[in-house]
Protein backbone atom coordinates (compact mmCIF):
# COMPACT_ATOMS: atom_id res chain seq x y z
CA UNK A 1 0.00 0.00 0.00
CA UNK A 2 1.64 3.23 -1.19
CA UNK A 3 1.51 6.59 0.55
CA UNK A 4 2.69 10.14 -0.12
CA UNK A 5 6.41 10.10 0.65
CA UNK A 6 7.14 13.78 -0.12
CA UNK A 7 4.57 16.58 0.01
CA UNK A 8 5.69 20.03 -1.18
CA UNK A 9 3.32 23.01 -0.81
CA UNK A 10 4.00 26.51 -2.22
CA UNK A 11 7.74 26.15 -1.65
CA UNK A 12 9.88 29.27 -2.24
CA UNK A 13 13.51 30.11 -1.52
CA UNK A 14 15.15 33.53 -1.77
CA UNK A 15 18.90 34.19 -1.75
CA UNK A 16 20.98 37.35 -1.46
CA UNK A 17 23.43 37.48 -4.36
CA UNK A 18 27.11 37.31 -3.50
CA UNK A 19 26.84 35.42 -0.20
CA UNK A 20 28.87 32.25 0.30
CA UNK A 21 29.72 30.16 3.33
CA UNK A 22 32.03 27.14 3.31
CA UNK A 23 32.51 24.66 6.13
CA UNK A 24 33.82 25.98 9.43
CA UNK A 25 36.27 24.39 11.82
CA UNK A 26 35.43 24.05 15.51
CA UNK A 27 37.90 26.84 16.26
CA UNK A 28 36.17 29.20 13.81
CA UNK A 29 32.79 28.42 15.34
CA UNK A 30 34.08 29.32 18.83
CA UNK A 31 35.59 32.59 17.54
CA UNK A 32 32.32 33.52 15.80
CA UNK A 33 30.37 32.86 19.01
CA UNK A 34 32.72 35.11 21.01
CA UNK A 35 32.42 37.88 18.42
CA UNK A 36 28.65 37.69 18.57
CA UNK A 37 28.66 37.96 22.40
CA UNK A 38 30.99 40.98 22.28
CA UNK A 39 28.87 42.73 19.68
CA UNK A 40 26.35 43.90 22.31
CA UNK A 41 29.06 46.16 23.82
CA UNK A 42 29.90 47.84 20.51
CA UNK A 43 28.04 50.69 18.84
CA UNK A 44 25.87 49.74 15.89
CA UNK A 45 27.66 50.24 12.56
CA UNK A 46 26.61 53.05 10.24
CA UNK A 47 24.25 51.49 7.70
CA UNK A 48 24.03 54.54 5.46
CA UNK A 49 24.69 53.59 1.85
CA UNK A 50 24.00 49.86 2.33
CA UNK A 51 21.54 48.06 0.08
CA UNK A 52 18.03 48.01 1.59
CA UNK A 53 16.43 44.65 2.27
CA UNK A 54 14.95 43.25 -0.93
CA UNK A 55 17.59 44.58 -3.30
CA UNK A 56 20.16 42.25 -4.85
CA UNK A 57 17.88 39.29 -4.07
CA UNK A 58 16.85 36.40 -6.30
CA UNK A 59 14.14 33.73 -6.02
CA UNK A 60 15.77 30.33 -6.59
CA UNK A 61 12.34 28.67 -6.11
CA UNK A 62 8.90 30.23 -6.31
CA UNK A 63 5.59 28.54 -5.35
CA UNK A 64 6.58 24.95 -6.18
CA UNK A 65 4.00 22.32 -5.22
CA UNK A 66 4.17 18.58 -5.90
CA UNK A 67 3.30 15.24 -4.27
CA UNK A 68 5.59 12.21 -4.70
CA UNK A 69 4.37 8.75 -3.81
CA UNK A 70 6.38 6.14 -1.96
CA UNK A 71 8.49 4.03 -4.33
CA UNK A 72 8.49 6.54 -7.20
CA UNK A 73 11.67 7.45 -9.08
CA UNK A 74 11.21 11.07 -10.11
CA UNK A 75 13.60 12.98 -12.36
CA UNK A 76 14.04 16.75 -12.11
CA UNK A 77 15.17 18.54 -15.26
CA UNK A 78 15.86 22.15 -16.16
CA UNK A 79 18.67 24.48 -17.15
CA UNK A 80 21.43 25.57 -14.76
CA UNK A 81 19.91 27.97 -12.23
CA UNK A 82 16.38 26.59 -12.60
CA UNK A 83 16.20 25.66 -8.89
CA UNK A 84 16.81 21.90 -9.07
CA UNK A 85 19.66 21.73 -6.56
CA UNK A 86 17.98 24.25 -4.26
CA UNK A 87 14.90 22.02 -4.10
CA UNK A 88 17.00 19.01 -3.10
CA UNK A 89 18.90 21.03 -0.48
CA UNK A 90 15.60 22.02 1.16
CA UNK A 91 14.37 18.42 1.08
CA UNK A 92 17.71 17.30 2.54
CA UNK A 93 17.38 19.92 5.33
CA UNK A 94 20.63 21.61 4.29
CA UNK A 95 18.84 24.93 3.88
CA UNK A 96 15.46 26.24 5.03
CA UNK A 97 12.73 27.50 2.70
CA UNK A 98 11.79 31.18 2.68
CA UNK A 99 8.11 30.31 2.24
CA UNK A 100 5.99 27.16 2.00
CA UNK A 101 6.30 23.80 3.68
CA UNK A 102 7.62 20.28 3.09
CA UNK A 103 6.42 17.00 4.63
CA UNK A 104 8.79 14.02 4.45
CA UNK A 105 7.76 10.54 5.49
CA UNK A 106 10.86 8.50 6.30
CA UNK A 107 14.60 8.92 6.66
CA UNK A 108 16.29 11.01 3.97
CA UNK A 109 19.67 10.20 2.40
CA UNK A 110 21.25 13.00 0.38
CA UNK A 111 23.86 12.88 -2.35
CA UNK A 112 24.18 16.48 -3.47
CA UNK A 113 27.23 18.36 -4.79
CA UNK A 114 30.69 17.26 -3.76
CA UNK A 115 31.44 18.84 -0.41
CA UNK A 116 28.00 18.44 1.12
CA UNK A 117 27.27 15.95 3.88
CA UNK A 118 30.75 14.87 5.03
CA UNK A 119 33.15 16.69 7.31
CA UNK A 120 36.47 17.15 5.49
CA UNK A 121 38.63 16.72 8.61
CA UNK A 122 37.25 13.23 9.36
CA UNK A 123 38.37 10.00 7.68
CA UNK A 124 36.21 8.05 5.27
CA UNK A 125 35.41 5.51 8.00
CA UNK A 126 34.45 8.21 10.51
CA UNK A 127 32.21 9.94 7.97
CA UNK A 128 30.38 6.68 7.22
CA UNK A 129 29.45 6.29 10.90
CA UNK A 130 28.67 10.01 11.25
CA UNK A 131 26.27 9.88 8.31
CA UNK A 132 24.58 6.82 9.75
CA UNK A 133 23.99 8.63 13.04
CA UNK A 134 22.50 11.59 11.13
CA UNK A 135 20.08 9.13 9.49
CA UNK A 136 19.08 7.87 12.94
CA UNK A 137 20.83 4.51 12.71
CA UNK A 138 22.65 2.75 15.52
CA UNK A 139 26.39 2.08 15.36
CA UNK A 140 25.63 -1.63 14.98
CA UNK A 141 23.40 -0.99 11.95
CA UNK A 142 26.12 1.04 10.24
CA UNK A 143 28.81 -1.54 11.09
CA UNK A 144 26.65 -4.25 9.48
CA UNK A 145 26.74 -2.33 6.18
CA UNK A 146 30.30 -0.99 6.50
CA UNK A 147 32.19 -3.58 4.42
CA UNK A 148 29.56 -3.46 1.69
CA UNK A 149 29.82 0.36 1.49
CA UNK A 150 33.62 0.35 1.27
CA UNK A 151 33.64 -2.40 -1.37
CA UNK A 152 31.08 -0.56 -3.50
CA UNK A 153 33.09 2.68 -3.31
CA UNK A 154 36.33 0.81 -4.13
CA UNK A 155 38.23 2.82 -1.51
CA UNK A 156 39.63 0.14 0.79
CA UNK A 157 43.14 1.65 0.73
CA UNK A 158 41.95 5.15 1.59
CA UNK A 159 39.19 4.54 4.12
CA UNK A 160 41.38 5.78 7.03
CA UNK A 161 42.43 8.95 5.15
CA UNK A 162 40.70 12.31 5.87
CA UNK A 163 38.25 12.95 3.03
CA UNK A 164 39.71 16.45 2.47
CA UNK A 165 42.56 14.59 0.74
CA UNK A 166 40.19 12.71 -1.59
CA UNK A 167 39.82 13.64 -5.23
CA UNK A 168 36.32 14.72 -6.30
CA UNK A 169 35.78 11.28 -7.86
CA UNK A 170 36.80 9.42 -4.69
CA UNK A 171 34.61 11.72 -2.58
CA UNK A 172 31.59 11.12 -4.78
CA UNK A 173 32.11 7.35 -4.84
CA UNK A 174 32.11 7.20 -1.04
CA UNK A 175 29.21 9.63 -0.72
CA UNK A 176 27.03 7.64 -3.11
CA UNK A 177 27.93 4.31 -1.49
CA UNK A 178 26.96 5.62 1.96
CA UNK A 179 23.74 7.28 0.82
CA UNK A 180 22.56 4.23 -1.13
CA UNK A 181 23.51 1.48 1.33
CA UNK A 182 22.30 2.93 4.64
CA UNK A 183 18.71 2.29 3.49
CA UNK A 184 16.99 5.69 3.73
CA UNK A 185 13.34 5.67 2.72
CA UNK A 186 14.01 8.74 0.52
CA UNK A 187 17.18 9.12 -1.60
CA UNK A 188 18.09 12.53 -3.08
CA UNK A 189 20.62 12.39 -5.91
CA UNK A 190 22.04 15.46 -7.66
CA UNK A 191 24.16 14.85 -10.79
CA UNK A 192 25.71 11.59 -9.59
CA UNK A 193 26.94 11.01 -13.15
CA UNK A 194 28.94 14.24 -13.23
CA UNK A 195 31.94 12.74 -11.41
CA UNK A 196 33.69 9.42 -11.69
CA UNK A 197 34.55 6.94 -14.42
CA UNK A 198 32.04 5.30 -16.75
CA UNK A 199 32.07 1.93 -14.96
CA UNK A 200 31.23 3.48 -11.58
CA UNK A 201 28.54 5.71 -13.10
CA UNK A 202 26.87 2.64 -14.60
CA UNK A 203 27.08 0.92 -11.19
CA UNK A 204 25.41 3.96 -9.58
CA UNK A 205 22.48 3.82 -12.02
CA UNK A 206 22.07 0.10 -11.34
CA UNK A 207 22.06 0.71 -7.58
CA UNK A 208 19.43 3.46 -7.89
CA UNK A 209 17.28 1.07 -9.90
CA UNK A 210 17.66 -1.56 -7.14
CA UNK A 211 16.76 1.03 -4.48
CA UNK A 212 13.53 1.93 -6.30
CA UNK A 213 12.56 -1.74 -6.64
CA UNK A 214 12.85 -2.06 -2.84
CA UNK A 215 10.02 0.48 -2.51
CA UNK A 216 12.14 3.49 -1.61
CA UNK A 217 11.63 6.92 -3.14
CA UNK A 218 14.32 8.47 -5.37
CA UNK A 219 14.60 12.08 -6.58
CA UNK A 220 17.13 12.27 -9.38
CA UNK A 221 18.51 15.55 -10.78
CA UNK A 222 20.45 15.20 -14.03
CA UNK A 223 21.25 16.98 -17.28
CA UNK A 224 21.66 13.57 -18.93
CA UNK A 225 18.16 13.24 -20.30
CA UNK A 226 18.60 9.71 -21.59
CA UNK A 227 19.32 8.55 -18.03
CA UNK A 228 16.15 10.33 -16.82
CA UNK A 229 14.12 8.57 -19.51
CA UNK A 230 15.53 5.14 -18.62
CA UNK A 231 15.56 5.39 -14.84
CA UNK A 232 12.56 7.55 -13.92
CA UNK A 233 8.83 6.82 -14.09
CA UNK A 234 7.92 10.49 -13.65
CA UNK A 235 9.67 13.83 -14.12
CA UNK A 236 9.36 17.47 -13.07
CA UNK A 237 10.56 20.34 -15.25
CA UNK A 238 11.69 23.41 -13.29
CA UNK A 239 12.13 26.72 -15.11
CA UNK A 240 13.26 29.92 -13.36
CA UNK A 241 12.40 28.39 -10.00
CA UNK A 242 8.83 27.40 -10.92
CA UNK A 243 7.18 24.09 -11.73
CA UNK A 244 6.79 24.28 -15.50
CA UNK A 245 5.46 20.74 -16.07
CA UNK A 246 5.17 17.32 -14.48
CA UNK A 247 4.15 13.99 -15.99
CA UNK A 248 5.76 10.82 -17.33
CA UNK A 249 9.51 11.06 -17.82
CA UNK A 250 9.27 10.75 -21.61
CA UNK A 251 6.55 13.42 -21.90
CA UNK A 252 8.38 15.93 -19.72
CA UNK A 253 11.81 15.38 -21.28
CA UNK A 254 10.39 15.70 -24.81
CA UNK A 255 8.57 18.92 -23.89
CA UNK A 256 11.72 20.31 -22.26
CA UNK A 257 13.82 19.53 -25.33
CA UNK A 258 11.32 21.14 -27.67
CA UNK A 259 10.84 24.30 -25.59
CA UNK A 260 14.55 24.72 -24.99
CA UNK A 261 15.38 24.87 -28.66
CA UNK A 262 12.40 26.96 -29.61
CA UNK A 263 13.73 29.53 -27.14
CA UNK A 264 17.27 29.14 -28.47
CA UNK A 265 16.13 30.25 -31.93
CA UNK A 266 15.19 33.70 -30.56
CA UNK A 267 17.46 33.85 -27.53
CA UNK A 268 20.27 35.62 -29.39
CA UNK A 269 17.95 38.50 -30.28
CA UNK A 270 16.29 38.93 -26.92
CA UNK A 271 18.86 38.10 -24.26
CA UNK A 272 22.56 38.81 -23.92
CA UNK A 273 24.53 36.30 -21.87
CA UNK A 274 27.60 34.10 -22.03
CA UNK A 275 26.44 30.60 -22.88
CA UNK A 276 25.80 27.94 -25.47
CA UNK A 277 22.23 28.35 -26.71
CA UNK A 278 21.83 25.46 -29.14
CA UNK A 279 23.29 22.96 -31.57
CA UNK A 280 22.19 21.16 -34.73
CA UNK A 281 23.34 18.91 -37.57
CA UNK A 282 23.84 20.91 -40.77
CA UNK A 283 24.79 17.89 -42.91
CA UNK A 284 23.26 15.49 -43.74
CA UNK A 285 19.94 17.35 -43.81
CA UNK A 286 16.99 15.47 -42.32
CA UNK A 287 13.56 16.33 -40.93
CA UNK A 288 15.14 16.16 -37.46
CA UNK A 289 18.14 18.51 -36.98
CA UNK A 290 19.46 16.30 -34.16
CA UNK A 291 19.51 13.00 -36.08
CA UNK A 292 21.40 11.49 -38.99
CA UNK A 293 20.75 8.17 -40.71
CA UNK A 294 23.32 7.88 -43.51
CA UNK A 295 27.06 7.24 -43.61
CA UNK A 296 29.35 9.97 -44.95
CA UNK A 297 30.35 13.52 -44.03
CA UNK A 298 28.71 15.04 -40.94
CA UNK A 299 28.71 18.78 -40.20
CA UNK A 300 27.69 19.92 -36.71
CA UNK A 301 27.50 23.41 -35.26
CA UNK A 302 27.17 24.87 -31.77
CA UNK A 303 25.83 28.37 -31.11
CA UNK A 304 27.63 30.45 -28.48
CA UNK A 305 26.16 33.76 -27.34
CA UNK A 306 28.66 36.31 -25.97
CA UNK A 307 28.06 39.76 -24.49
CA UNK A 308 31.70 40.86 -24.75
CA UNK A 309 34.75 40.26 -26.91
CA UNK A 310 36.95 37.23 -26.19
CA UNK A 311 40.66 37.56 -26.95
CA UNK A 312 42.18 34.16 -26.10
CA UNK A 313 39.26 31.79 -25.63
CA UNK A 314 39.59 28.04 -25.00
CA UNK A 315 36.90 25.70 -26.34
CA UNK A 316 36.52 22.02 -25.44
CA UNK A 317 34.23 19.35 -26.88
CA UNK A 318 33.47 15.72 -26.02
CA UNK A 319 31.09 13.09 -27.36
CA UNK A 320 29.59 10.53 -24.94
CA UNK A 321 27.43 7.48 -25.60
CA UNK A 322 24.41 6.42 -23.52
CA UNK A 323 26.66 4.38 -21.19
CA UNK A 324 28.70 7.55 -20.49
CA UNK A 325 31.73 6.25 -22.38
CA UNK A 326 33.84 8.97 -23.98
CA UNK A 327 33.84 8.46 -27.75
CA UNK A 328 35.89 11.47 -28.86
CA UNK A 329 37.12 14.83 -27.68
CA UNK A 330 39.41 17.76 -28.49
CA UNK A 331 40.20 21.32 -27.44
CA UNK A 332 40.89 24.53 -29.39
CA UNK A 333 42.85 27.45 -27.91
CA UNK A 334 43.49 31.13 -28.67
CA UNK A 335 40.02 31.81 -30.09
CA UNK A 336 39.17 35.44 -30.87
CA UNK A 337 35.39 35.92 -30.86
CA UNK A 338 33.23 39.04 -31.13
CA UNK A 339 30.14 39.89 -29.03
CA UNK A 340 26.95 38.34 -30.43
CA UNK A 341 25.92 34.91 -31.68
CA UNK A 342 28.97 32.87 -32.71
CA UNK A 343 28.89 29.63 -34.70
CA UNK A 344 31.39 26.88 -33.79
CA UNK A 345 31.42 24.25 -36.56
CA UNK A 346 32.90 20.75 -36.78
CA UNK A 347 33.13 18.71 -40.00
CA UNK A 348 33.74 14.95 -39.84
CA UNK A 349 34.48 12.82 -42.91
CA UNK A 350 32.35 10.23 -41.16
CA UNK A 351 30.94 9.51 -37.68
CA UNK A 352 30.83 5.70 -37.66
CA UNK A 353 28.74 5.31 -34.50
CA UNK A 354 26.39 2.49 -33.58
CA UNK A 355 22.68 3.39 -33.70
CA UNK A 356 21.45 5.04 -30.51
CA UNK A 357 21.51 8.26 -28.47
CA UNK A 358 24.70 10.30 -27.94
CA UNK A 359 25.46 13.44 -25.96
CA UNK A 360 27.71 16.36 -26.83
CA UNK A 361 29.46 18.22 -24.02
CA UNK A 362 30.92 21.61 -24.91
CA UNK A 363 32.75 24.11 -22.74
CA UNK A 364 34.19 27.59 -23.21
CA UNK A 365 36.78 29.44 -21.14
CA UNK A 366 37.52 33.14 -21.48
CA UNK A 367 41.02 32.25 -20.32
CA UNK A 368 42.57 29.37 -18.43
CA UNK A 369 40.61 28.83 -15.21
CA UNK A 370 37.78 31.24 -16.08
CA UNK A 371 34.86 29.15 -17.40
CA UNK A 372 31.94 30.84 -19.16
CA UNK A 373 29.87 27.70 -19.80
CA UNK A 374 30.00 23.89 -19.65
CA UNK A 375 26.96 22.63 -21.52
CA UNK A 376 25.45 19.17 -21.96
CA UNK A 377 23.65 19.14 -25.32
CA UNK A 378 19.87 19.06 -25.35
CA UNK A 379 18.38 17.15 -27.07
CA UNK A 380 20.68 14.19 -27.54
CA UNK A 381 22.05 13.30 -30.95
CA UNK A 382 20.31 10.27 -32.45
CA UNK A 383 22.23 8.00 -34.79
CA UNK A 384 19.93 5.89 -36.98
CA UNK A 385 22.40 4.34 -39.42
CA UNK A 386 22.37 0.66 -40.34
CA UNK A 387 24.06 -1.47 -37.64
CA UNK A 388 27.08 -3.11 -39.30
CA UNK A 389 28.57 -4.97 -36.34
CA UNK A 390 27.72 -8.31 -34.77
CA UNK A 391 24.01 -8.53 -33.82
CA UNK A 392 24.96 -9.14 -30.18
CA UNK A 393 25.65 -5.82 -28.45
CA UNK A 394 28.63 -7.08 -26.48
CA UNK A 395 30.37 -8.04 -29.73
CA UNK A 396 29.59 -4.85 -31.59
CA UNK A 397 32.40 -2.73 -30.14
CA UNK A 398 32.39 1.05 -29.96
CA UNK A 399 32.49 1.97 -33.65
CA UNK A 400 30.07 1.03 -36.44
CA UNK A 401 32.64 0.60 -39.22
CA UNK A 402 31.71 -0.62 -42.72
CA UNK A 403 34.08 -3.28 -44.00
CA UNK A 404 34.63 -5.57 -46.95
CA UNK A 405 35.34 -9.26 -46.56
CA UNK A 406 36.38 -11.99 -48.96
CA UNK A 407 37.81 -15.50 -48.69
CA UNK A 408 39.99 -17.08 -51.35
CA UNK A 409 42.21 -20.09 -51.70
CA UNK A 410 45.90 -19.23 -51.80
CA UNK A 411 47.28 -22.72 -52.28
CA UNK A 412 45.77 -26.15 -52.60
CA UNK A 413 46.82 -28.96 -50.28
CA UNK A 414 48.62 -31.57 -52.37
Amino acid sequence: MSYTSIKIENLSKQYRLGEYAGYRTFREAVVDTMKASLAVFRPKPDTEGLLPVGQNMVWALKDVSVDIEQGEVVGIVGRNGAGKSTLLKILGKITDPTEGRVELRGRVGSLLEVGTGFHPELTGQENIFLYGVILGMSRWEVARKFDEIVAFAELEKFIDTPVKRYSSGMYMRLAFAVAAHLEPEILLVDEVLAVGDAAFQKKCLGKMDDVSKQGRTVLFVSHQLNSVRKLCSRAIWLDNGSNQMEGTAREVVSAYEGAFFKAAETGAKTKQQNCFVGWDILEPKTDNPYRYDTFGPVKIRFLLLLDHEIQRGIHGIALWNSDNILMWGRSVENLHLKPGLNELTYVFEDLPLHPGPYRWQVSFYEKKGLMLDNWQSVPEMIVATEPLGHPLDEWAGILNLPSEFKAELLEKIK
